[in-house]
């Protein structure tokens, strides 16, 4: 059998990765192997768990203050180091971390082919994402098979001349995992959160709220939530709920703004079942996070992104997805027209989904059986023929 090595390193990672792992386990052409590298470390762990993911390396290299280059540097030799003693047929990554660009530069300096999931997504501005926008560049002509999630990503790869034989359009496996999870009950920890999702459900407005990209921080993010603080005070029946993200500067913004408001809620960062739960619930959804653009138009939830770019244009394209930056008016003035306007808000809540049909990581693994001559790839994913609603491929 032919040993296929997953490398990733947070929990978007994971997320993703996940379809990927349970489909290669399920093929007996295949021995896969699991390594992390714990650039998140208590949110990846959570991941693994609810998916059923007992990684066979775990190479536990975050430190705390740990700078992009120090990171880097020491993921870079981790995973060489395990890629010389392991020698896998090919490695597999996932999206724009530095875990991804380090292994795949691991893995070139070792000759071991690089598959990248998620290949292709573009801003057209290097610093923005910073750091993603360039990991993933960067990790381009590294890689052996790009699996794009959609036609828009191969058209990308296309124009920095990778060739097309080098590309398979997968869909996204995000939508695998989130179709497997939200099919499962949940239970909630906080019982608060419990409480705000219930409400939701029977038809009290609940606002969906991430923040943390490394661009925003500082003033631009003071700016966008001082816009969700303003809204919360003018609407008390409002529920708001932001799960934050441990980095304490994205704490420094959002705390002294939201605290005192009996209508907001600020939690720890739920685990990934529970997010998947209370974004299906939610009404609106304010983000300034990747995979939530991805997530929510899946379930039908209008998207408002704290960004002045995207990744991901389809559904900006298809409609459920609105790019308003960070300016304070811009961001409240569409929110008060989706929580006011009922067409405005059908408009953007119409599931259409661009993004996949819950058999992306069975496309990949297709891919990847041709890449090592044990197969053939399947038909691209196309969104516009097919249901966005295919059983996912997941079990545990």
């Amino acid at each position: 059998m032919h040993r296929v090595m997953t490398v990733y390193g947070t929990r978007p990672e994971a997320i993703k990765m996940a379809p990927l792992v349970a489909a290669l386990e399920a093929d007996e052409r295949f021995t896969p192997i699991v390594a992390v590298t714990g650039q998140h470390r208590e949110m990846l762990d959570q991941v693994n768990v609810l998916f059923g993911i007992e990684p066979h390396h775990d190479l536990d290299l975050m430190v705390p203050g740990a700078t992009l280059a120090e990171l880097t540097a020491r993921t870079v030799q981790a995973t060489a180091g395990l890629l010389a003693a392991e020698r896998p047929d090919v490695v597999v990554v996932q999206g724009d971390t530095t875990t991804v660009l380090s292994t795949s530069l691991a893995a070139f300096y070792e000759r071991i082919p690089v598959v990248h999931l998620e290949a292709g997504l573009r801003t057209g501005d290097v610093r923005s994402p910073f750091p993603e926008e360039a990991n993933r560049r960067l990790t381009a002509p590294l890689a052996g098979l790009h699996l794009a999630p959609t036609s828009t990503s191969r058209a990308n790869l296309v124009r920095e001349a990778i060739g097309p034989d080098q590309i398979a359009v997968t869909g996204n496996t995000v939508i695998d995992a989130l179709q497997w999870t939200t099919s499962r009950p949940v239970s909630f920890r906080d019982a608060r959160v419990q409480d705000w999702v219930d409400e939701a459900h029977a038809g009290r407005d609940l606002l969906l709220v991430t923040a943390h990209r490394r661009e925003s921080w500082g003033a631009p993010m003071v700016e966008a939530i001082s816009a969700v603080r303003d809204l919360a005070e003018a609407r008390p029946e409002l529920r708001v709920l932001l799960p934050m993200h441990r980095n304490p500067v994205v704490r420094e913004a959002i705390e002294p703004l939201l605290s005192s408001l009996d209508n907001v809620l600020l939690t720890e960062p739920l685990d990934y079942h529970e997010f998947a739960h209370a974004l299906a619930a939610a009404t609106v959804v304010v983000t300034d996070s990747g995979g939530v653009q991805e997530e929510a138009p899946s379930l039908g939830k209008p998207v408002l992104v704290m960004r002045d770019t995207t990744e991901r244009p389809e559904a900006v394209q298809a409609g459920t997805v609105r790019l308003v930056g960070t300016d304070g008016a811009v961001i409240r003035a569409a929110l008060e027209e989706l929580l006011d306007d009922p067409l405005a808000y059908a408009e953007m809540a119409n599931a259409v989904n661009p993004y996949g049909d819950g058999r992306a990581a069975e496309r990949s693994v297709a891919a990847i059986a041709e890449l090592l001559g044990v197969g053939r790839r399947a038909a691209d994913f196309d969104s516009r023929s097919g249901s966005d609603r295919g059983a996912a491929l997941i079990t545990v």
